[in-house]
Formats: structure tokens, sequence, C-alpha cells
């Protein structure tokens, strides 16, 4: 059984490590961290829950404090989609810094920027950043990133989903051309093929599960139910069978918030985090829902990215999302780890080419399932039945056309209703 101690993992990092209970690295950690300790650069493809962070979080802990400078700038920059991810990535650099002098900070939007500036001004080795206020920060002189030694692409699919390719682009056009580069991504589709490729300089590959896979740990199943059924079926759901803490997503901002009202009403304890939240109520939110003040977690997807919750056992997409890897990303919040999850869908009939498509990408058939009352709706069925008979996809078969989701105009306005 492979051990942190044989990627010879510096002691004080060690001690961190086994204090939090960490003893046996992950697939990806176990690939990656002998690679960023060398300084290479680092192309890594890896699904949520697998690990990713410590893998590049480690090692760059190990090689700054065994790396001696005489400027004070940011030696460190992972810039990555999200305030929660960012948060998170932050957290983690913390636990496993606990015996070095290397000082890190996380910056983000959404908020007043004064503390985040006080605590540039006192010296960050490690900066942890969402593209907007770095960006903003950079342009006010507060922020200079010209001696970076190590800079981080973190989620890089997301990042061009959500519209930041031009961001990315002026972080990148700063950076010292000598550096080591980490670039993480889920999925790895040309576009993100094509910005890595522009980025890197003969990285190590590192792959850990197949492309747009989820993970075998999940057990999926799949409800046809109509629009207006929906609530109901999920507090049927929830009052026999969802018997712990369930993240749900939606596809939307106001979705989510009336999903959350509803439940309200038939006084099960639920909150909603999405943009148009402050980032104390999301912190609140997901506060409440880890320390099991709440039941239900509603949230679209650009909120929920970075969402950390340890023995997650339920995922709900109470709409099918339009891009296959979002299906994979949503899922993978629960079964982290190698812990068992519980992935449940429910599709109307305008959403059966999504689950066409989310099918042909994880290659395999969910599982549907018929529940008391709530039966398959006589228009699924039909709209099923003909595409199989035609021997076609539903959109050959009379089904709505689906809305093109492969352009990232197509896609950036997708996630901006979130």
């Amino acid at each position: 059984m492979n051990t942190f101690k044989e990627l010879n993992i510096i002691a004080p990092i060690l001690t961190a490590l086994e204090g939090l209970g960490y003893q046996t690295p992950t697939p990806i950690q176990f690939q990656a961290i002998p690679s960023v300790l060398a300084g290479k650069d680092l192309l890594g493809c890896a699904q949520t829950g697998t690990g990713k962070t410590a893998a590049f979080a480690i090692p760059i802990l190990q090689n700054l404090h065994n790396r001696k400078v005489n400027h004070k700038g940011i030696r460190a920059l992972i810039l990555t989609p999200t305030r929660e991810l960012a948060i998170q990535i932050d957290e983690n650099f913390k636990e496993y810094s606990t015996q070095l002098k290397l000082r890190h900070a996380v910056i983000f939007g959404g908020v007043n920027q004064f503390s985040q500036v006080q605590q540039l001004k006192r010296g960050v080795d490690i900066l942890v950043a969402t593209p907007g206020r770095l960006l903003d920060l950079m342009n006010q002189k507060i922020i200079a990133i010209d001696k970076i030694e190590i800079f981080v692409l973190d989620e890089a699919d997301r990042m061009l989903d959500m519209g930041f390719i031009h961001d990315v682009k002026k972080v990148l056009s700063v950076l010292p051309p000598k550096r080591q580069t980490l670039f993480f991504s889920a999925t790895m589709p040309k576009s993100i093929q094509s910005l890595a490729d522009s980025m890197l300089n003969y990285p190590v590959k590192v792959e850990v599960t197949p492309e747009s896979t989820t993970a075998e740990t999940i057990q999926q199943a799949l409800y046809y139910v109509d629009k207006p059924n929906k609530n109901k079926l999920l507090s049927e759901l929830l009052a026999t069978e969802i018997d712990d803490s369930v993240l749900v997503f939606t596809r939307t901002k106001h979705g989510a918030d009336r999903l959350v009202k509803y439940l309200d009403r038939q006084h099960v304890s639920a909150a909603a985090i999405h943009g148009n939240k402050s980032q104390n109520q999301r912190q609140a939110a997901l506060e409440k829902f880890k320390n099991k003040g709440i039941k239900v977690l509603v949230a679209t997807d650009i909120a929920a990215r970075g969402i950390d919750i340890d023995l997650l056992k339920y995922v709900v997409n109470f709409e099918i999302p339009n891009i296959p890897e979002s299906y994979v990303h949503r899922i993978g919040r629960s079964g982290r780890a190698g812990a068992t999850g519980s992935a449940i869908s429910f599709c109307d009939v305008e959403e059966i080419p999504y689950i066409q498509d989310i099918e042909k990408t994880i290659g395999i058939s969910i599982p549907v399932k018929e529940f008391k009352d709530v039966t398959i709706p006589s228009g699924v069925v039909a709209k099923l039945s003909n595409t199989n008979t035609k021997g076609g996809s539903a959109k050959a078969s009379g089904a709505p056309k689906k809305k093109k989701t492969t352009s990232a105009e197509r896609r950036r306005k997708n996630y901006a209703k979130a």
C-alpha cells in the first residue's frame, strides 16, 4: 500500500497530514506529487472528489518551503472559477501547512475588498483567487504577479463554461514566462486541450479516470416525471427513501428559490445557494448543511462548484443539465474518496434529449424507476417509444430541437441564468 511518506513528503507536512488522518494518497496524488515536486509542468485530468487539491497543494508547499527567496512577493497563484472553490482550496492549504511558515490568502468578489487587501499588505506567499477580483486588485496596483514561481489553473473546463477565458489570458500575459504551470480539468475537450497546449511546457499528463465518466461508487436512478409533479416526487422521496442530507440541483437561481419555498411549506428544512445570494448567505447556508442544520441544500451549478462535504450520500438533479459534463460534476458531489453515493434525476419530456446526451457521454444507461402513483407520464412514454421505433435520436423523432451547447457563447448564456 502506497503512503505519503513514500512520496518523499517532508516531515512538517507529513505531521499535518497524519493529524488529518491522511495516510494513503489517492491515485491522482500518487501520480502527480512526484512530478510537481520535480518542478515539471503538469496536465491533470480528474473528476471532482479524487483528491485533486492535495495533489498540487502538498508539493507546492514543499517546494516553496525548500526554496529560499529574498523577495516578499506572491510566489504561488491558484486561479479557480468560484468563491466556494477558492475558499475550499485556501482551507486545504491552511490544513496542510500548520507546521510551515508559509503565508496564504484567498481573494474573491462579492464582498468588500478591505480585509482581503489588508491581508495582502501583510505579505502572502500563496494566493488563491477568482479571476475577477484578481484582475481588479491588479488594476489597482495592489497585487503584482511578476514573481510567481508556480501557477495553477484549476477547474479549467468550468473557467471556459463561465466565460472566464479572456480573464485567464489577461493573467497569463502578466505572469513571468519562467514558471511552473499546473493545469487541472475534470474534462478534456478540444478547447481545453488547446488552452493547455498554449500554457504548458512539456507537461507530464496525469489522467485518473476516463473523460466524462461517473464514479462506480455512485448508484444512479432516473425518474420520468411531468414538470408539475417534480415537487411532489421530491417530497415523497424525502419522506420515504432519502434518509440523509441531500444536495438538489436546479438550472436557475429562481428555480432554486421556488423549490426552497415549496419545501418550507412542506416543513422540510432547506436553503438555496446561487449567484444572487451574498457570500455570507452562501457560507451560512453551506455551514448549516454541513452541520445537519438543514436537510436540503438547493444549488445551481456555479454556486455548487467547490462544495466539499464529507460523506454526502444523496444528490438530486431536480432539472437535467443540458451539458453532459455538468451531470458528471453534479453527481460527483457524492461518492467522494471511495464512499458510496446515490444520484437521482427527474426528467420531463422536454429533457429527454439531455438525458440521451448524458447517457452517451458517460457510456451507460441510467436505470429507470417509478415511485408509487408518480408514474411515467404518457407524453414521455410516447416520446421514448417514437425514438426507439424510429431508431434515431429524440431530435430525429420529432422532439423539440435541443439548443446547441457546444459553443462558449451558448454555455455562458446558460450559466448567466444560474
